[in-house]
């Protein structure tokens, strides 16, 4: 929170625009580019239709990029009611010499591409998953946190929820395989991650089985969740830490990744219906992984 700006007063330049007109960029945006540290970089238009950047929406999502990395933020846009609790954004946003607006809430859906965005929208490179390394998972198994890794786990509001979890939970690492199902970091699964998968590393495993035989040589416990047929999470020993491996919601894992992982456990209910969907599976699981840690 930057203490020298006043809440709730974002500057001249963002001002709603006048009835009868769509939203525009700010005077400085008009004028100057916003530069990084490599120089000058082209401004295009406001309504922020561009290809090339990916749209966090939502308080809490853009929150946690402006806590996580300030300097992505391109644009801003956001609605009028939210004046005063993006003031420290807008602010910042004047110090970067970076354009935002204020804009109608009619506006701010086309902005958004959707009319769930929480009244704010921050306009930002679209996030990288580079493969995981050697070297990284050495770190990770001396931290001794538990991972999650997502082997075809399709539904992007899942996979925004699972980080969600994570997050709140302490985790830090997420692991994505080269499942052709396999859901990646979208618009849709930022906003269900409420700024959970800022706080996360999100790194991919073409070939998830190998990826897990190198975190089991590492030092971590590697566990797959199927539906009816493993063990119950708490008899799994905890003098490691744990990898938690969920599947496609349809097929589960294949035999392969099964193969990779030293233990299979199942969260047992009352019967009444077959399973959990697997966000909630994975909720469970991390809180016994983050309460158990060693």
């Amino acid at each position: 929170r930057d203490g020298d700006a006043p809440r709730g007063r974002p500057s001249r330049d963002a001002r709603p625009p006048r009835h009868g007109k769509g939203p525009r960029p700010s005077r400085d945006a008009e004028a100057r580019p916003s530069r990084d540290g490599n120089g000058a970089r082209a401004i295009h238009d406001g309504n922020a239709s561009r290809d090339d950047l990916f749209r966090v929406a939502g308080l809490s999502a853009v929150a946690a990029v402006f806590e996580r990395r300030p300097e992505d933020v391109e644009r801003l846009f956001l609605d009028a009611r939210l004046a005063e609790a993006a003031g420290p954004f807008c602010a910042r946003m004047t110090e970067m010499r970076r354009p935002f607006r204020i804009v109608a809430s009619d506006e701010l859906a086309k902005v958004a591409g959707t009319a769930l965005n929480g009244g704010i929208v921050a306009m930002v490179p679209p996030p990288s998953v580079p493969p995981v390394t050697q070297a990284e998972i050495r770190d990770w198994a001396r931290e001794g946190k538990p991972l999650v890794a997502l082997d075809g786990v399709s539904n992007p509001h899942n996979l925004g929820a699972i980080a969600r979890s994570m997050s709140f939970f302490g985790l830090d690492a997420l692991i994505l395989s080269g499942h052709p199902a396999q859901a990646n970091p979208s618009e849709a699964a930022w906003r269900v991650a409420e700024g959970g998968l800022d706080w996360l590393a999100l790194r991919h495993a073409h070939a998830m089985p190998q990826a897990l035989q190198k975190l089991r040589q590492a030092g971590f416990r590697v566990v797959a969740t199927v539906l009816g047929r493993g063990r119950p999470i708490e008899e799994i020993p905890t003098d490691k830490p744990l990898v938690l491996v969920m599947g496609n919601e349809e097929e589960g894992l294949s035999p392969a990744t099964l193969a990779a992982c030293d233990e299979i456990v199942t969260v047992s209910g009352s019967g009444r219906v077959q399973s959990l969907n697997v966000a909630s599976t994975a909720a469970i699981l991390i809180h016994h992984a983050a309460r158990t840690r060693k």
